[in-house]
């Protein structure tokens, strides 16, 4: 079990942001104690986990909290969910196409400079 502190600490995510997932039904499941004091469990921290793969891979929080809601609704969701899942995959995978191959362009640039250090060839821009 840990505090909203060691989470916010851990995760990088501040207890603001915490805050503001769980009261938008971003972040479901965050279990209090009896002093009303959240404490994240294991289930918490795989929520938190999976929501901060979905953000950091671009999908938009409104689409986060549509699926949460598909899931509390049930399996009979599953299906939903799941192509909400391919879906993003899909863009996931064409970003990092994308990122690929502008990382390629900036290596054969890297190589370009390595052979003018080397005067082996002329300047390039």
């Amino acid at each position: 079990m840990s505090t909203i502190k060691e989470v916010s600490e851990e995760t990088g995510i501040t207890a603001y942001t915490l805050r503001y997932y769980e009261r938008e039904g971003i972040l479901p499941f965050v279990k209090r104690d009896t002093s009303g004091n959240r404490f994240y469990d294991e289930e918490s921290m795989e929520w938190l986990n999976f929501i901060l793969a979905l953000r950091s891979t671009g999908m938009p929080l409104s689409e986060i909290k549509q699926y949460v809601d598909l899931y509390r609704d049930g399996e009979n969701t599953l299906a939903i969910r799941k192509k909400m899942m391919l879906d993003h995959k899909a863009k996931v995978e064409e970003d990092l196409r994308q990122t690929y191959k502008y990382l390629e362009q900036i290596n054969y640039k890297l190589a370009l400079y390595d052979m003018q250090e080397k005067g082996l060839m002329r300047m390039l821009p």
